[in-house]
């Protein structure tokens, strides 16, 4: 077990390039000031700062992209009260969930459970309810949610007026749709969709 001195890289710390990312970004990004706990988090993660994955844990409360479209996940915030760290402890295993979004899908870091690319982001899709590669790393994850690509990457799954829904949907929420977009029946077009905890909806996806 590293000590939080150990984890905290001076040299080469990666929250500058978020930040630059960031501020180049298409797409809106709030990256949300860190919480007092963040040393804890950090030591639980076991990542250094020189990393994307500790520099969020370390460096920010978490990160809105797109409105909150994306949350990705750091020491938590009154707008993004789960921190990386407590999210998850009992939820995961053989991979570390990173980052969620509004209609109730996961992106976590393979560690091994989810096939051979470790390292490798994966995205728990509503509609099929199966773990899929992105093919990329945790730190290109970072830099493609704040392109373009990551509206393409959703094309089909908004739907008229999302930016409104979105933006008074709290970030532990998502959006939880009936008929179930795992259904031929359901769609985010279509279905009914009511605001639940993001808990809640990812024990419904993993049961």
């Amino acid at each position: 077990m590293r000590s939080l001195d150990e984890l905290l890289d001076t040299q080469e710390p990666a929250l500058p390039q978020v930040e630059h990312w960031a501020r180049a970004a298409a797409l809106s990004v709030e990256i949300l000031p860190p919480s007092s706990s963040r040393g804890d988090v950090l030591i639980e993660l076991q990542v250094t700062t020189r990393s994307v994955l500790g520099a969020l844990a370390y460096g920010t409360g978490g990160v809105l992209v797109d409105g909150g479209w994306l949350r990705m996940l750091g020491s938590g915030h009154p707008k993004l009260t789960r921190n990386i760290g407590a999210w998850n402890a009992g939820r995961s295993n053989g991979f570390c969930l990173v980052a969620d979004d509004a209609v109730g899908g996961f992106f976590a870091i393979n560690g091994g459970a989810l096939g051979d690319d470790r390292g490798a982001v994966h995205y728990l899709a509503p509609d099929t309810l199966t773990w899929e590669s992105l093919g990329f790393s945790h730190s290109a994850f970072t830099q493609w949610a704040f392109t373009d690509r990551l509206r393409t990457f959703y094309d089909g799954m908004r739907w008229t007026g999302w930016e409104e829904d979105v933006r008074r949907l709290p970030g532990d929420q998502c959006f939880n749709f009936y008929p179930f977009l795992s259904t031929k029946e359901g769609s985010t077009q279509t279905s009914s969709r009511r605001p639940v905890s993001v808990a809640e909806q990812y024990a419904f996806n993993t049961a």
